[in-house]
């Protein structure tokens, strides 16, 4: 059997790929944009796909069934985002976003469902808790996670039957490669700290805790959930991304 993580060469799929190496029950594969020279600790195969690009999906999943055996989980963490104010947004970016965040996630999902359907298996969608708080700065970022937790509603609801449960799970803030850049900012940092009951950022293996939980036997009946994974930010107001908003 086999676990497929989508995006999992960086930040939080690479920590997802090696929590899941690291239990040793099945091979992982690992599928990026950019898989890079250092691939992730533990990894079975690692390919450079574009999750936007449907062929060169079910090609990947394909060879890593061939080459590692049938596939029993997928990971989607494939994801990008930008800071800019809604009327400034263009055309182009806006499809980037959501080819990405909210194509890519439904390529690669249905991809691994069609293989999923004799033997059933499981699903984690990576999105956000900005999926249900209006950040400003990110209107196509929050319209993708919403997305792509509907997504996840309506997978589980139709494929429970084939034995194929979906979830997702909503980080909050992680000091990851994408955040890097905002969280460089004094002052969006510690707005952010101060947003955290717990009082610090996510780290990447705080997400993949509990996506390895939700693949595992241990959560054989849940499935069509959103799990925020977010030190409690989700309890209060967002912190602003754009001065003076």
């Amino acid at each position: 059997m086999t676990v497929a993580v989508f995006g999992g060469s960086s930040g939080i799929g690479r920590a997802c790929t090696e929590r899941l190496a690291a239990a040793g029950t099945e091979p992982v594969a690992v599928f990026d944009l950019r898989p890079g020279d250092d691939p992730p600790t533990g990894a079975a195969l690692v390919r450079a796909v574009d999750v936007r690009d449907e062929d060169a999906v079910a090609s990947a999943l394909g060879e890593a069934v061939d080459e590692l055996g049938p596939l029993s989980g997928m990971v989607f963490a494939a994801g990008t985002a930008r800071v800019t104010p809604l009327l400034e947004i263009d055309r182009k970016e806006w499809d980037l976003v959501l080819s990405v965040n909210l194509t890519g996630a439904w390529v690669a999902l249905a991809a691994a469902a069609r293989l999923m359907a004799d033997a059933g298996g499981a699903v984690v969608l990576i999105t956000s808790v900005d999926s249900a708080r209006p950040v400003a700065g990110l209107a196509h970022y929050c319209a993708t996670k919403a997305g792509v937790e509907s997504l996840a509603r309506v997978a589980a609801l139709e494929l429970g039957r084939s034995g194929i449960r979906v979830n997702a799970v909503a980080p909050g803030v992680v000091a990851t490669p994408l955040m890097q850049p905002l969280l460089d900012v004094p002052e969006v940092r510690d707005d952010f700290l101060e947003h955290i009951p717990l009082g610090r950022l996510g780290a990447p293996d705080d997400i993949a805790d509990t996506v390895a939980y939700l693949l595992s036997p241990a959560a054989s009946y849940i499935t069509g959930q959103a799990i925020a994974v977010d030190g409690g930010m989700s309890l209060r107001e967002h912190a602003r991304l754009l001065r003076g908003d």
